[in-house]
């Protein structure tokens, strides 16, 4: 079994979660401070489309964006001399764009639970915004958060549509676990195919069965 599209989603979706939940974390902490309701119902639309959208609609505009041809794309081309698109780092940026809806929604909802008693308390204490959301808001709403976390994470290792539109199929480069299945079953090598299936599986039970064993510690601590 070629190992390398193990390599490449991992190496992927440990890079992109570190940007998803940053990016997600903070959207969500700037959405809560929005003042108009308008507003937020605009940006949580945005925030929130790929999350609805089909993976490989999300995937065309990232290619409309990034490509050699797009904006950006054409931007970085031109500049940096870095090419995006069918690249390792356009893995990278499909695994934020479709994982990022998990980490904000999860952080927002997360944020949005704790007692505003707390808040005001500490504003009373004349703690600025930035040290309340840090000292006050994240340790209270870290079970969610990284429960958030968790998803995103799995999320961006089993990303395939943004992935296959965005960055391709290259093997060695680009080719990530979901593709290697998809690649694998196409050409009819179902023994290979089922190994990168059950490395999918056992790497997302274990994600899995991580958070929960956190929530489950956590629960247990507030309880003493």
């Amino acid at each position: 079994m070629d190992t390398s599209p193990i390599i490449i989603s991992m190496k992927t979706a440990i890079v992109a979660i570190v940007f998803t939940f940053i990016l997600g974390l903070f959207a969500a902490r700037w959405i809560l401070y929005r003042k108009s309701e308008a507003a937020k119902i605009f940006w949580d639309g945005i925030f929130t489309m790929p999350l609805v959208l089909p993976p490989t609609v999300a995937g065309f505009f990232l290619l409309v964006f990034f490509g050699s041809y797009g904006p950006v794309g054409k931007l970085f081309e031109d500049y940096l001399g870095i090419k995006i698109a069918f690249s390792w780092g356009a893995t990278i940026l499909a695994a934020v764009v479709m994982s990022f809806p998990l980490m904000y929604r999860s952080a927002r909802g997360a944020l949005e639970q704790i007692d505003d008693d707390l808040i005001f308390a500490a504003r009373t204490l004349g703690m600025s915004e930035r040290c309340i959301f840090f000292k006050v808001m994240i340790p209270n709403a870290l079970p969610g958060i990284i429960s958030g976390g968790v998803l995103a994470f799995a999320r961006g290792l089993g990303e395939f549509g943004a992935t296959a539109m965005i960055a391709g199929n290259i093997p060695g480069r680009t080719r990530t676990l979901p593709l290697a299945v998809y690649s694998e079953v196409a050409a009819g090598n179902m023994d290979a195919a089922y190994q990168y299936v059950l490395v999918i599986v056992v790497i997302c039970f274990a994600i899995v069965a991580a958070m929960n064993i956190y929530l489950i510690m956590e629960k247990k601590k507030q309880e003493a």
